[in-house]
């Protein structure tokens, strides 16, 4: 994900001596410089006080919850979300807007509620939507103005979880789930106040099967899954000659532990050792350090530029503590085969027999990775057919489906009880 632009910076700089003034603006830059040093621990924490205490009331009450917003059978309804504003190609971001798109599909009315907590103006969020997220076509909103009535609202990260239990608006209550956030953090106070939020009486939605187990399993939360579909923007090129798909890419997110950019570091230096022929690719974020061996540095690329890098590696290397990211279907679309850390996670959520799975250790992850581009070009271009036609028939509108059955279920069924009362 890339960071703002200059014209962005203005703009945002602008609007803060507008609406704050100059000891404002003076004190968030005091307050960036001190977060920079400071020791880990101190930084404030993303809930506020009357957020907490209204928490303390709710559980007082035995988690009582407000009123679903009643519906008839078969009609549209209106789905809010509250959500930290996307960057430039974040790929949570892009998979809650492909569930929103589903149920626009669908009939359903989305509204978008944006937790903006360092003075960027609304207009700069929806320019931002707009342009990458296109087929989106969702009201979006300041969540300081509150949320209104909706069928569902939509939590979709635990700091968001916790405005979500105390607004009083009517609707039943959502989570979507894409990664086990608890893990997020060293074991202390996000983890602990990440964790709870699962226990706040919402219906979990999860990216994947193993995060809806583990909600039932481990929080008594009740959760339904969707599985990850395939971005038709990536796809097996067969005007590559097979004996031109020499390299090996690796998903670099430096700034996100779960995505282990370290081990993967050490893993491709122990595979450029063996292999200093081999072109190793990096995509994403840029690594910010020096490297110990020659890598080409792509940074974030559009869907059509990254499906073409795909389409030119043997191999790529995928690692995740927690859930998985898109990366490794995105990867098998195009042929290209995923190398991943062997863990139950990766594996109930992938579910894909083309999977390299290894051992997370840098010289296991190694051997893998060299098995796969030591293999004759027949081979691999066998290889590469295979891995494509293992996800042709998965689709984001078949989740996108799911998602609106789910939320339409749970809703329909939180009204139930209050039309058997009326009757």
């Amino acid at each position: 994900m890339s960071g703002p632009t200059a014209i962005e910076r203005v703009r945002q700089t602008r609007r803060l001596l507008r609406t704050e003034g100059a000891g404002g603006v003076a004190a968030r830059l005091a307050g960036r410089v001190a977060h920079r040093i400071a020791p880990p621990g101190s930084e404030p924490l993303p809930v506020t006080r009357e957020d907490m205490l209204r928490a303390q009331e709710i559980a007082a009450s035995g988690w009582i919850l407000p009123p679903p917003l009643p519906a008839a059978s078969g009609e549209p309804l209106t789905v809010a979300w509250m959500c930290a504003p996307p960057g430039p190609g974040s790929g949570g971001h892009t998979t809650m807007f492909r569930l929103i798109a589903g149920l626009e599909r669908a009939g359903h009315r989305c509204v978008l509620y944006l937790r903006d907590n360092h003075g960027w103006s609304l207009d700069q969020h929806v320019e931002r939507i707009r342009a990458w997220w296109p087929w989106v076509q969702a009201e979006v909103r300041d969540a300081a103005g509150g949320i209104e009535d909706a069928h569902a609202i939509f939590a979709t990260a635990w700091e968001t979880a916790y405005p979500i239990l105390v607004s009083p608006a009517r609707g039943t209550r959502f989570y979507l789930v894409q990664d086990f956030e608890p893990s997020f953090y060293p074991a202390g106070s996000e983890a602990l106040l990440a964790e709870a939020t699962y226990r706040f009486g919402f219906h979990g939605v999860t990216a994947g099967r193993w995060l809806a187990l583990r909600l039932r399993r481990d929080y008594d939360m009740a959760a339904d899954h969707f599985d990850f579909g395939r971005d038709l923007q990536y796809a097996l090129d067969r005007s590559v000659d097979p004996a031109q798909r020499t390299g090996v890419c690796l998903y670099s997110r430096p700034e996100t532990p779960r995505r282990a950019f370290q081990l993967a570091a050490l893993a491709l230096d122990l595979f450029a050792e063996r292999h200093p022929e081999v072109d190793i690719h990096l995509f994403g974020a840029s690594p910010g350090m020096r490297l110990p061996f020659r890598a080409i540095d792509h940074g974030l690329r559009p869907p059509e530029q990254l499906n073409g890098l795909y389409n030119r590696c043997v191999a790529g290397l995928v690692l995740s503590a927690t859930n998985v990211s898109l990366v490794p279907h995105e990867m098998l679309a195009a042929g290209c085969i995923p190398v991943v850390n062997d863990a139950e996670h990766n594996r109930i959520v992938l579910d894909n027999y083309h999977i390299a799975y290894a051992p997370a250790t840098p010289f296991e992850l190694a051997d893998a990775l060299c098995a796969l581009v030591e293999r004759p070009v027949a081979e691999r271009a066998a290889a590469a057919e295979a891995a494509s036609a293992s996800v042709a028939g998965n689709s984001w509108d078949e989740a996108g489906a799911a998602v609106e059955r789910i939320v339409r279920d749970v809703v329909d069924a939180a009204a139930r009880p209050r039309l058997l009362e009326a009757g």
